[in-house]
């Protein structure tokens, strides 16, 4: 057996160290970004008998893996064990030691044997091994931050917060952020629910029975079709009406509470700018022309009427989400690896970015800072050129990022999408962020990369 460890300090108690890895969504939150996997099953949680059973990709190579969770003492360790998976064998204990100075260290303990001859799933124990601390560098790393930022709010009582949109790349990953911060997270689905976490509403129809929403504190509005397909006319229409309905919807369901929610958290975008050169761009700036600021504008205006019921309206304006698991980089990485990273048109516009984790963070505040209200950019304090995105980019992939596509055929190859998207310019910045005390943990972009992408 290969014994492998990993341990690093964390700066809260044992109890709280230990109940981060205790509450709903922790294992979804500590998988990588990179790594793709599915839950297929999950019982018993982590006490002795819980099993979990998940399908994870090594490359084009899919394997079930179930594990058996044992070895449970609270506040102290609990294992897992692989009964069925890539491995010959796999035991994994985690443990969770106080220091004397009152916080904690967390100790990843894994003993693990390679299959015979399985070289299609792991290649060698090289390989393995540098794969491993891969994994366990991330989780440890997303580990330290979630329980620092979630002690910044430790003194407030826990919220039952309601996400629609709650299956695209923000409303996944927020539903376990807030799960291993203590509130409990109810998701609205258009299917039938599963289970009392979910309530089914139909935002197209304007269906939803706000006593559904008894007892919801606070309301985060992510609904939306994808702007990242091409903008047919039907495609358009789907854009603006997905935005509009839903929040619509969201608002007249909060008209009919008593009691209200204390906050609605309603998405919008820094498209709402407009494209404005290399001019620097705050909240209390004009919004501009163009599709995407009429969207915005819609999108915004459909909210309003929640803040004259005397709930606290916010509306985060996102620029480009920077994650592994979707959105733009995890759509351009595959070219760049392949050695085809391409700037677009001549590179000048400026891209406003933020890393997944720090919009995470910035939606918690806004959930809790009962001073943060109206419009608030939601993007990392050093924005960059796409240039600059693209040579990043390259550079993290060990890739060179030399080609570029002009302005001409950005413009005939996606049209209106390519024009706002692409080449807009949009030099965003957290002013309200920045004034409440917000920290960015991802300021700039190369870190910000090598996180998600799992090359630290």
């Amino acid at each position: 057996m290969t014994v492998f460890e990993w341990r690093s300090p964390m700066p809260v108690r044992v109890e709280e160290l230990f109940a981060y890895h205790a509450r709903p969504g922790a294992f979804e939150r500590l998988t990588p970004p990179w790594q793709k996997l599915r839950v297929v099953e999950q019982s018993g949680g982590m006490k002795d008998g819980g099993r979990m059973v998940f399908d994870v990709w090594f490359g084009p190579v899919k394997r079930r893996w179930v594990a058996e969770l044992g070895g449970y003492v609270e506040n102290s360790q609990f294992t897992d064990h692989q009964a069925e998976g890539p491995f010959a064998a796999w035991d994994h204990t985690h443990r969770f030691l106080p220091r004397p100075d009152g916080a904690s260290e967390l100790l990843d303990h894994v003993e693990y044997r390679l299959p015979a001859g399985r070289a299609a799933d792991i290649v060698g124990g090289r390989s393995a091994t540098r794969q491993i601390e891969r994994l366990f560098r991330f989780r440890h790393t997303r580990t330290l931050m979630d329980v620092r930022r979630h002690a910044v709010w430790a003194g407030e009582p826990r919220r039952t917060v309601a996400i629609s949109g709650a299956s695209g790349l923000i409303g996944t990953a927020l539903g376990s952020y807030l799960s291993t911060a203590g509130h409990r997270v109810i998701k609205l689905v258009r299917g039938e629910p599963v289970g009392p976490e979910e309530v089914s509403w139909d935002p197209a129809a304007g269906r939803l029975d706000p006593a559904d929403l008894a007892g919801v504190d606070a309301v985060v509005n992510l609904a939306g079709a994808s702007i990242s397909s091409l903008w047919t006319s039907s495609q358009r229409k789907a854009i603006m009406q997905s935005r509009v309905q839903a929040t619509e919807t969201l608002a007249t369901a909060i008209a009919q509470m008593d009691p209200r929610p204390a906050v609605f958290i309603s998405a919008s975008a820094v498209g709402a700018y407009g494209s404005s050169g290399g001019a620097a761009i705050t909240e209390e700036s004009p919004l501009g022309g163009g599709f995407l600021a009429d969207v915005c504008r819609a999108w915004e205006a459909a909210a309003a009427p929640v803040a004259d019921l005397g709930v606290r309206l916010a509306t985060p304006r996102f620029g480009i989400v920077v994650s592994g698991a979707g959105g733009a980089v995890a759509k351009m990485a595959p070219a760049f690896k392949a050695g085809a990273g391409t700037r677009l048109g001549d590179g000048n516009q400026w891209w406003s970015w933020v890393d997944l984790d720090d919009v995470l963070a910035a939606l918690e505040w806004a959930m809790h800072d009962d001073e943060l209200s109206g419009p608030f950019n939601v993007t990392a304090p050093e924005p960059v050129s796409n240039a600059e995105f693209t040579k990043t980019l390259g550079h993290v992939l060990r890739r060179p990022a030399v080609l570029a596509a002009p302005n001409g055929v950005v413009r005939r190859g996606f049209g209106g999408m390519g024009e706002e998207m692409f080449l807009a310019s949009q030099r965003a910045a957290p002013m309200r962020l920045n004034q409440r005390g917000f920290r960015f943990e991802f300021p700039e972009l190369e870190p910000a990369l090598r996180y998600e992408l799992g090359k630290q």
